[in-house]
Protein backbone atom coordinates (compact mmCIF):
# COMPACT_ATOMS: atom_id res chain seq x y z
CA UNK A 1 0.00 0.00 0.00
CA UNK A 2 1.14 3.17 -0.89
CA UNK A 3 -0.05 6.72 0.78
CA UNK A 4 0.81 10.20 -0.50
CA UNK A 5 -0.16 12.69 2.72
CA UNK A 6 -0.56 16.24 1.49
CA UNK A 7 -0.25 19.07 3.86
CA UNK A 8 0.58 22.15 3.85
CA UNK A 9 2.65 22.29 7.23
CA UNK A 10 4.97 19.09 8.97
CA UNK A 11 7.00 19.00 11.85
CA UNK A 12 9.99 19.67 12.21
CA UNK A 13 10.16 21.28 9.34
CA UNK A 14 7.63 24.55 9.55
CA UNK A 15 4.45 24.42 11.39
CA UNK A 16 2.13 26.50 12.97
CA UNK A 17 -0.23 24.05 14.97
CA UNK A 18 -1.78 20.80 15.16
CA UNK A 19 -1.84 20.40 12.01
CA UNK A 20 2.27 20.38 11.69
CA UNK A 21 2.16 17.98 14.39
CA UNK A 22 0.21 15.22 12.82
CA UNK A 23 1.96 15.08 9.24
CA UNK A 24 5.07 15.44 11.69
CA UNK A 25 4.01 12.00 13.58
CA UNK A 26 1.39 9.86 11.71
CA UNK A 27 3.72 9.12 8.46
CA UNK A 28 6.24 7.70 10.55
CA UNK A 29 3.99 6.00 12.27
CA UNK A 30 2.63 4.57 9.15
CA UNK A 31 5.90 3.62 7.73
CA UNK A 32 6.29 1.65 10.87
CA UNK A 33 3.98 -0.90 10.04
CA UNK A 34 5.01 -1.16 6.65
CA UNK A 35 3.00 1.40 4.72
CA UNK A 36 5.01 3.03 2.07
CA UNK A 37 3.83 6.73 2.92
CA UNK A 38 5.95 10.13 1.93
CA UNK A 39 4.75 13.45 2.66
CA UNK A 40 4.51 16.31 -0.05
CA UNK A 41 4.54 20.01 1.24
CA UNK A 42 4.98 23.56 -0.05
CA UNK A 43 9.04 24.75 0.06
CA UNK A 44 8.32 27.81 2.20
CA UNK A 45 11.01 30.38 2.60
CA UNK A 46 10.36 29.61 6.52
CA UNK A 47 11.66 26.47 6.56
CA UNK A 48 15.44 26.64 8.51
CA UNK A 49 18.62 26.21 6.06
CA UNK A 50 19.57 23.05 8.13
CA UNK A 51 16.66 21.33 6.13
CA UNK A 52 17.02 23.19 2.92
CA UNK A 53 20.80 21.82 2.59
CA UNK A 54 20.07 18.24 2.94
CA UNK A 55 16.85 18.55 -0.20
CA UNK A 56 17.60 16.86 -2.77
CA UNK A 57 16.39 18.25 -6.55
CA UNK A 58 14.55 15.88 -8.17
CA UNK A 59 13.39 18.03 -11.51
CA UNK A 60 10.58 21.04 -12.58
CA UNK A 61 7.70 21.01 -14.39
CA UNK A 62 5.20 23.64 -15.25
CA UNK A 63 1.51 23.44 -13.28
CA UNK A 64 -1.86 24.99 -14.84
CA UNK A 65 -3.18 27.34 -12.45
CA UNK A 66 -6.29 28.18 -14.67
CA UNK A 67 -5.31 29.44 -17.51
CA UNK A 68 -1.41 30.28 -17.24
CA UNK A 69 1.36 27.55 -16.57
CA UNK A 70 3.44 28.25 -13.12
CA UNK A 71 7.37 27.01 -12.62
CA UNK A 72 7.25 24.06 -10.02
CA UNK A 73 10.50 22.66 -8.73
CA UNK A 74 10.28 19.43 -7.01
CA UNK A 75 12.77 18.49 -4.33
CA UNK A 76 13.22 15.56 -1.85
CA UNK A 77 14.49 14.71 1.84
CA UNK A 78 14.18 12.32 4.28
CA UNK A 79 13.46 12.66 7.97
CA UNK A 80 12.43 9.99 10.70
CA UNK A 81 12.25 7.43 8.08
CA UNK A 82 9.93 9.63 5.89
CA UNK A 83 10.45 10.79 2.21
CA UNK A 84 8.93 14.12 1.93
CA UNK A 85 8.58 16.24 -1.32
CA UNK A 86 8.71 20.00 -1.16
CA UNK A 87 7.47 22.07 -4.22
CA UNK A 88 8.74 24.90 -4.87
CA UNK A 89 7.36 28.67 -7.05
CA UNK A 90 9.17 31.18 -5.26
CA UNK A 91 6.60 33.59 -6.39
CA UNK A 92 3.98 31.80 -4.01
CA UNK A 93 5.75 30.50 -1.13
CA UNK A 94 8.89 32.56 -1.24
CA UNK A 95 7.74 34.91 1.72
CA UNK A 96 7.15 35.65 5.47
CA UNK A 97 4.62 33.48 7.36
CA UNK A 98 2.74 30.08 6.02
CA UNK A 99 -0.80 31.49 5.58
CA UNK A 100 -2.20 34.89 5.41
CA UNK A 101 -1.31 36.15 2.30
CA UNK A 102 -3.69 38.29 -0.16
CA UNK A 103 -4.03 35.33 -2.70
CA UNK A 104 -3.85 32.23 -0.92
CA UNK A 105 -6.43 30.92 -2.69
CA UNK A 106 -4.26 30.87 -5.49
CA UNK A 107 -1.26 29.77 -3.86
CA UNK A 108 -2.82 26.50 -2.48
CA UNK A 109 -4.72 25.72 -5.70
CA UNK A 110 -1.35 25.93 -7.14
CA UNK A 111 -0.33 23.21 -4.47
CA UNK A 112 -2.69 21.15 -5.20
CA UNK A 113 -2.34 21.21 -8.79
CA UNK A 114 0.92 20.41 -8.37
CA UNK A 115 0.76 17.97 -5.90
CA UNK A 116 -1.17 15.92 -8.82
CA UNK A 117 1.06 17.46 -11.56
CA UNK A 118 4.25 15.74 -9.90
CA UNK A 119 3.29 11.89 -9.74
CA UNK A 120 4.64 11.10 -13.22
CA UNK A 121 7.87 12.42 -12.28
CA UNK A 122 8.23 10.59 -8.73
CA UNK A 123 9.08 6.75 -8.56
CA UNK A 124 5.93 6.30 -6.44
CA UNK A 125 2.39 6.27 -7.57
CA UNK A 126 0.04 6.38 -4.18
CA UNK A 127 -2.89 3.93 -3.68
CA UNK A 128 -4.43 6.66 -1.82
CA UNK A 129 -3.80 10.74 -1.46
CA UNK A 130 -4.64 11.74 2.02
CA UNK A 131 -5.34 15.45 1.92
CA UNK A 132 -5.71 18.03 4.84
CA UNK A 133 -7.76 20.65 5.54
CA UNK A 134 -8.52 23.54 3.18
CA UNK A 135 -5.16 24.38 1.64
CA UNK A 136 -5.60 20.84 0.03
CA UNK A 137 -9.15 20.37 -0.47
CA UNK A 138 -8.56 20.73 -3.96
CA UNK A 139 -6.70 17.45 -4.37
CA UNK A 140 -9.59 15.61 -4.72
CA UNK A 141 -11.57 17.86 -6.66
CA UNK A 142 -8.99 18.41 -9.23
CA UNK A 143 -8.43 14.75 -9.53
CA UNK A 144 -12.16 13.91 -9.71
CA UNK A 145 -12.37 16.31 -12.64
CA UNK A 146 -9.50 16.47 -14.57
CA UNK A 147 -7.06 13.51 -14.01
CA UNK A 148 -9.42 10.19 -12.84
CA UNK A 149 -9.17 8.61 -16.34
CA UNK A 150 -6.29 9.90 -17.54
CA UNK A 151 -3.38 7.24 -17.65
CA UNK A 152 -1.13 7.08 -15.13
CA UNK A 153 -2.91 8.41 -12.59
CA UNK A 154 -5.95 5.00 -12.65
CA UNK A 155 -7.49 4.00 -9.54
CA UNK A 156 -6.03 6.61 -6.94
CA UNK A 157 -8.62 6.99 -3.95
CA UNK A 158 -8.98 9.79 -2.07
CA UNK A 159 -9.17 10.84 1.76
CA UNK A 160 -9.52 14.31 3.15
CA UNK A 161 -9.34 15.40 6.86
CA UNK A 162 -10.63 17.82 8.66
CA UNK A 163 -8.76 18.94 11.27
CA UNK A 164 -11.04 21.97 12.59
CA UNK A 165 -14.27 23.25 10.69
CA UNK A 166 -13.71 26.23 11.65
CA UNK A 167 -11.13 27.13 8.83
CA UNK A 168 -12.91 26.28 5.52
CA UNK A 169 -11.20 28.32 2.80
CA UNK A 170 -13.81 30.44 1.91
CA UNK A 171 -13.49 32.82 -0.90
CA UNK A 172 -15.28 35.17 -3.37
CA UNK A 173 -17.18 33.48 -6.30
CA UNK A 174 -14.99 35.20 -9.17
CA UNK A 175 -12.16 32.95 -8.24
CA UNK A 176 -13.30 29.57 -9.75
CA UNK A 177 -12.27 29.70 -13.39
CA UNK A 178 -9.27 32.35 -13.14
CA UNK A 179 -7.64 31.21 -9.68
CA UNK A 180 -8.94 28.13 -9.56
CA UNK A 181 -9.37 26.72 -13.25
CA UNK A 182 -12.41 25.00 -12.47
CA UNK A 183 -15.12 25.53 -15.14
CA UNK A 184 -18.64 27.30 -14.58
CA UNK A 185 -20.48 23.95 -15.19
CA UNK A 186 -18.66 22.32 -12.26
CA UNK A 187 -19.47 25.14 -9.63
CA UNK A 188 -21.98 23.55 -7.67
CA UNK A 189 -19.50 21.36 -5.96
CA UNK A 190 -17.83 24.47 -4.23
CA UNK A 191 -20.45 26.58 -4.15
CA UNK A 192 -21.81 27.27 -0.54
CA UNK A 193 -23.52 30.34 1.10
CA UNK A 194 -23.17 32.50 -1.41
CA UNK A 195 -18.83 31.93 -1.61
CA UNK A 196 -16.30 29.51 -2.96
CA UNK A 197 -15.77 26.76 -0.22
CA UNK A 198 -12.56 24.69 -0.82
CA UNK A 199 -13.61 22.21 2.23
CA UNK A 200 -17.03 21.69 0.70
CA UNK A 201 -15.90 20.72 -2.45
CA UNK A 202 -13.33 18.38 -0.88
CA UNK A 203 -16.15 16.41 1.32
CA UNK A 204 -18.22 16.37 -2.64
CA UNK A 205 -15.20 14.63 -3.78
CA UNK A 206 -13.27 12.71 -1.89
CA UNK A 207 -13.96 9.04 -1.31
CA UNK A 208 -13.34 9.18 2.06
CA UNK A 209 -13.63 11.98 5.39
CA UNK A 210 -12.11 12.18 8.05
CA UNK A 211 -11.91 14.26 10.96
CA UNK A 212 -9.72 13.89 14.47
CA UNK A 213 -11.44 12.34 16.88
CA UNK A 214 -14.71 10.66 16.71
CA UNK A 215 -16.84 12.70 18.62
CA UNK A 216 -15.79 15.37 16.37
CA UNK A 217 -17.42 13.38 13.39
CA UNK A 218 -20.71 13.50 14.74
CA UNK A 219 -20.72 16.97 16.26
CA UNK A 220 -19.83 18.62 13.05
CA UNK A 221 -23.36 17.11 11.49
CA UNK A 222 -24.59 19.76 14.11
CA UNK A 223 -25.33 23.32 13.30
CA UNK A 224 -23.61 24.40 16.38
CA UNK A 225 -20.10 22.61 15.28
CA UNK A 226 -20.19 22.89 11.57
CA UNK A 227 -19.99 26.57 10.78
CA UNK A 228 -22.11 25.84 7.84
CA UNK A 229 -21.38 22.79 6.82
CA UNK A 230 -23.78 20.06 8.46
CA UNK A 231 -26.06 19.93 5.24
CA UNK A 232 -23.27 18.38 3.01
CA UNK A 233 -22.08 17.07 5.99
CA UNK A 234 -25.05 15.05 6.69
CA UNK A 235 -25.90 14.10 3.03
CA UNK A 236 -22.33 12.92 3.02
CA UNK A 237 -22.26 10.92 6.76
CA UNK A 238 -21.57 7.83 5.15
CA UNK A 239 -18.35 8.85 4.23
CA UNK A 240 -17.17 10.42 7.31
CA UNK A 241 -15.23 8.50 9.62
CA UNK A 242 -13.67 9.76 13.28
CA UNK A 243 -9.96 8.66 14.44
CA UNK A 244 -8.80 10.35 17.55
CA UNK A 245 -4.98 11.50 16.73
CA UNK A 246 -1.97 10.33 18.99
CA UNK A 247 0.91 12.49 20.46
CA UNK A 248 4.66 11.58 19.89
CA UNK A 249 5.33 9.37 22.77
CA UNK A 250 9.22 9.56 22.39
CA UNK A 251 9.59 13.61 22.15
CA UNK A 252 6.53 13.91 24.93
CA UNK A 253 8.11 11.26 27.92
CA UNK A 254 8.23 12.47 31.76
CA UNK A 255 11.42 10.20 31.55
CA UNK A 256 13.17 11.47 28.73
CA UNK A 257 12.22 14.89 29.10
CA UNK A 258 15.31 17.19 29.31
CA UNK A 259 13.03 20.37 30.01
CA UNK A 260 12.00 18.95 33.78
CA UNK A 261 14.58 19.15 36.23
CA UNK A 262 14.03 15.71 37.69
CA UNK A 263 12.69 12.50 35.26
CA UNK A 264 10.26 10.21 36.32
CA UNK A 265 7.51 7.66 35.20
CA UNK A 266 4.16 5.36 36.05
CA UNK A 267 5.93 2.84 37.97
CA UNK A 268 8.45 5.73 40.21
CA UNK A 269 6.46 9.24 40.37
CA UNK A 270 8.94 10.07 43.18
CA UNK A 271 10.91 13.10 41.03
CA UNK A 272 7.22 14.28 40.35
CA UNK A 273 7.40 16.29 44.05
CA UNK A 274 10.42 18.04 42.58
CA UNK A 275 9.15 18.86 39.64
CA UNK A 276 5.80 20.53 40.98
CA UNK A 277 8.27 22.18 43.56
CA UNK A 278 10.57 23.84 40.69
CA UNK A 279 7.31 24.59 38.86
CA UNK A 280 6.02 26.50 42.22
CA UNK A 281 9.68 28.27 42.53
CA UNK A 282 9.79 29.00 38.89
CA UNK A 283 6.88 30.99 38.87
CA UNK A 284 7.01 32.97 41.99
CA UNK A 285 4.71 31.06 44.45
CA UNK A 286 5.17 29.39 47.55
CA UNK A 287 6.54 25.91 47.72
CA UNK A 288 3.50 23.74 49.12
CA UNK A 289 4.11 20.06 48.51
CA UNK A 290 0.56 19.56 50.15
CA UNK A 291 -1.38 22.15 47.65
CA UNK A 292 -2.75 21.03 45.05
CA UNK A 293 -1.06 22.62 41.47
CA UNK A 294 -3.60 23.02 38.77
CA UNK A 295 -2.44 24.07 35.06
CA UNK A 296 -3.22 25.41 31.77
CA UNK A 297 -1.07 25.59 28.85
CA UNK A 298 -4.03 26.91 26.27
CA UNK A 299 -4.49 30.02 23.76
CA UNK A 300 -6.32 32.44 25.70
CA UNK A 301 -9.37 32.55 23.92
CA UNK A 302 -12.91 32.29 24.08
CA UNK A 303 -13.81 28.52 22.42
CA UNK A 304 -10.97 27.32 24.62
CA UNK A 305 -13.75 27.61 27.90
CA UNK A 306 -12.01 30.78 29.27
CA UNK A 307 -15.19 32.73 29.70
CA UNK A 308 -16.05 29.78 32.24
CA UNK A 309 -12.88 30.29 33.87
CA UNK A 310 -12.89 34.14 34.05
CA UNK A 311 -16.62 33.81 35.75
CA UNK A 312 -15.23 31.48 38.66
CA UNK A 313 -11.45 31.57 39.13
CA UNK A 314 -11.72 34.50 41.58
CA UNK A 315 -14.30 31.83 43.55
CA UNK A 316 -11.93 28.98 43.75
CA UNK A 317 -9.04 31.06 44.25
CA UNK A 318 -10.82 33.02 47.72
CA UNK A 319 -12.54 29.49 48.68
CA UNK A 320 -9.92 26.52 48.29
CA UNK A 321 -6.38 25.92 48.73
CA UNK A 322 -4.94 25.60 45.55
CA UNK A 323 -2.53 26.89 43.12
CA UNK A 324 -3.20 27.96 39.23
CA UNK A 325 -0.52 28.17 36.73
CA UNK A 326 -1.22 29.84 33.49
CA UNK A 327 1.23 29.74 30.30
CA UNK A 328 -0.20 31.34 26.87
CA UNK A 329 -1.46 34.17 24.89
CA UNK A 330 -4.44 34.99 22.59
CA UNK A 331 -7.27 37.29 23.17
CA UNK A 332 -6.84 41.05 25.27
CA UNK A 333 -9.79 40.65 27.63
CA UNK A 334 -8.26 37.21 28.81
CA UNK A 335 -4.66 38.49 28.93
CA UNK A 336 -5.82 41.56 31.08
CA UNK A 337 -8.09 39.18 33.62
CA UNK A 338 -4.99 36.91 34.31
CA UNK A 339 -2.53 39.53 34.40
CA UNK A 340 -4.67 41.49 37.11
CA UNK A 341 -5.79 38.55 38.63
CA UNK A 342 -2.47 37.30 39.43
CA UNK A 343 -1.28 40.92 40.68
CA UNK A 344 -4.43 40.51 43.19
CA UNK A 345 -3.66 36.70 43.93
CA UNK A 346 0.46 36.21 43.81
CA UNK A 347 0.57 33.32 45.91
CA UNK A 348 -2.67 31.51 44.24
CA UNK A 349 -2.37 32.62 40.58
CA UNK A 350 1.21 32.72 38.71
CA UNK A 351 0.53 33.55 34.68
CA UNK A 352 2.80 33.54 31.62
CA UNK A 353 1.57 35.67 28.93
CA UNK A 354 3.55 33.75 25.80
CA UNK A 355 4.08 30.29 24.62
CA UNK A 356 7.23 28.97 26.12
CA UNK A 357 7.67 24.92 24.88
CA UNK A 358 10.11 23.80 27.87
CA UNK A 359 7.87 25.94 29.89
CA UNK A 360 4.94 23.93 28.77
CA UNK A 361 6.73 20.73 29.40
CA UNK A 362 7.61 22.05 33.15
CA UNK A 363 3.93 22.57 34.08
CA UNK A 364 2.50 19.21 32.61
CA UNK A 365 5.09 17.79 34.69
CA UNK A 366 4.91 19.67 37.76
CA UNK A 367 0.84 20.37 37.90
CA UNK A 368 -1.18 17.48 39.54
CA UNK A 369 -4.65 19.27 37.87
CA UNK A 370 -4.74 19.86 34.21
CA UNK A 371 -7.99 22.01 33.22
CA UNK A 372 -9.11 22.32 29.86
CA UNK A 373 -12.86 23.86 29.37
CA UNK A 374 -12.85 23.61 26.10
CA UNK A 375 -16.53 24.50 24.17
CA UNK A 376 -15.18 22.84 21.31
CA UNK A 377 -11.96 21.21 20.80
CA UNK A 378 -11.42 18.92 17.35
CA UNK A 379 -8.95 16.53 19.24
CA UNK A 380 -6.56 18.36 22.17
CA UNK A 381 -3.61 17.45 22.55
CA UNK A 382 -3.04 18.90 26.10
CA UNK A 383 -4.81 16.60 27.91
CA UNK A 384 -3.01 13.73 26.51
CA UNK A 385 0.41 14.98 27.22
CA UNK A 386 -1.06 15.80 30.75
CA UNK A 387 -2.18 12.14 31.30
CA UNK A 388 1.11 11.26 29.73
CA UNK A 389 2.74 13.63 32.64
CA UNK A 390 0.70 12.68 35.46
CA UNK A 391 -1.41 15.95 35.72
CA UNK A 392 -5.10 14.64 35.93
CA UNK A 393 -7.50 15.81 33.36
CA UNK A 394 -10.53 18.70 34.00
CA UNK A 395 -12.23 18.50 30.53
CA UNK A 396 -15.76 19.51 29.28
CA UNK A 397 -17.22 16.38 27.09
CA UNK A 398 -16.56 17.71 23.61
CA UNK A 399 -14.77 16.24 20.70
CA UNK A 400 -11.38 14.48 21.65
CA UNK A 401 -11.78 15.36 24.93
CA UNK A 402 -14.32 13.23 25.38
CA UNK A 403 -12.86 10.15 23.50
CA UNK A 404 -9.69 10.39 25.61
CA UNK A 405 -10.65 11.36 28.90
CA UNK A 406 -13.43 9.70 30.85
CA UNK A 407 -14.38 10.54 34.48
CA UNK A 408 -13.12 8.62 37.68
CA UNK A 409 -16.15 8.77 39.66
CA UNK A 410 -16.53 5.04 38.55
CA UNK A 411 -12.99 4.27 39.77
CA UNK A 412 -12.03 3.48 36.44
CA UNK A 413 -11.64 6.78 34.63
CA UNK A 414 -8.68 8.79 33.82
CA UNK A 415 -9.19 11.73 34.82
CA UNK A 416 -12.71 14.44 35.90
CA UNK A 417 -15.23 14.82 33.34
CA UNK A 418 -18.04 17.68 32.93
CA UNK A 419 -21.23 17.90 29.85
CA UNK A 420 -23.35 21.01 30.16
CA UNK A 421 -21.11 24.39 29.49
CA UNK A 422 -21.29 26.15 32.82
CA UNK A 423 -19.08 27.76 34.86
CA UNK A 424 -20.34 26.52 38.13
CA UNK A 425 -20.62 23.16 36.72
CA UNK A 426 -16.85 22.93 35.62
CA UNK A 427 -16.20 24.57 39.25
CA UNK A 428 -18.22 21.60 40.89
CA UNK A 429 -15.74 19.36 38.77
CA UNK A 430 -13.05 21.02 39.64
CA UNK A 431 -14.05 20.79 43.93
CA UNK A 432 -14.50 16.97 42.95
CA UNK A 433 -10.49 16.92 41.55
CA UNK A 434 -9.59 18.49 44.90
CA UNK A 435 -11.00 16.36 47.04
CA UNK A 436 -9.75 13.25 44.85
CA UNK A 437 -6.13 14.80 45.35
CA UNK A 438 -7.06 14.99 49.26
CA UNK A 439 -7.19 11.00 49.23
CA UNK A 440 -3.44 9.82 48.79
CA UNK A 441 -3.84 6.37 48.13
CA UNK A 442 -6.60 6.94 45.66
CA UNK A 443 -5.11 9.84 43.83
CA UNK A 444 -1.91 7.61 43.39
CA UNK A 445 -3.92 5.20 41.92
CA UNK A 446 -5.68 7.86 39.68
CA UNK A 447 -1.89 8.53 38.27
CA UNK A 448 -0.41 5.75 37.64
CA UNK A 449 -3.96 4.71 36.09
CA UNK A 450 -3.59 8.01 33.76
CA UNK A 451 0.10 7.88 32.84
CA UNK A 452 -0.41 4.22 31.85
CA UNK A 453 -3.27 5.40 28.50
CA UNK A 454 -1.89 4.26 25.33
CA UNK A 455 -2.35 7.49 23.19
CA UNK A 456 0.27 6.91 20.79
CA UNK A 457 0.37 7.30 17.20
CA UNK A 458 0.44 3.59 16.70
CA UNK A 459 -3.18 3.07 17.72
CA UNK A 460 -4.18 6.15 15.40
CA UNK A 461 -1.72 4.81 12.68
CA UNK A 462 -3.72 1.12 12.64
CA UNK A 463 -7.29 2.78 12.26
CA UNK A 464 -6.03 4.98 8.95
CA UNK A 465 -4.26 1.60 7.75
CA UNK A 466 -7.91 0.14 8.32
CA UNK A 467 -9.44 3.28 6.10
CA UNK A 468 -7.20 3.06 3.60
CA UNK A 469 -7.62 -0.91 2.93
CA UNK A 470 -11.36 -0.22 2.97
CA UNK A 471 -10.92 2.70 0.14
CA UNK A 472 -8.67 0.69 -1.96
CA UNK A 473 -11.18 -2.43 -1.67
CA UNK A 474 -13.71 -0.05 -2.80
CA UNK A 475 -16.21 -0.74 0.69
CA UNK A 476 -16.36 3.06 1.84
Amino acid sequence: MKVLYAVSEAKPFIASGGLGDVAGSLPAALRKRLIGCRVVMPLYEGIPEKFKAEMKFITHITVPVAWRRQYCGIFEAKYNGVIYYFLDNQYYFKRQGIYGHYDDAERFAFFSRAVLEMIPYIDFKPDVINCNDWQTALVPVYYSLFYGNRPGFENIKTAFTIHNIQYQGQFGEEIMEDVLGIPKEYSSLLHNDDCINLMKGAIECANAVTTVSPSYAKEILDPYYSHGLDNILRMRSWKIHGILNGIDTVANDPMGDKNLPVNFNAEDVSGKAVCKAQLQKEMGLPEKPDTPVIGMVTRLVSHKGLDLVQCVLEELLCTSDVQVVVLGSGDWQYETFFAELSAKYPDKLAVKIAFVPALASRIYGGSDIFLMPSQSEPCGLSQMFALRYGSIPIVRATGGLRDSVTDSGDNEGNGFVFEEYNAHVMLHTIRRALEGYNDKEGWAILRKRAMECDYSWGRSANEYIKLYKMLIKGEN
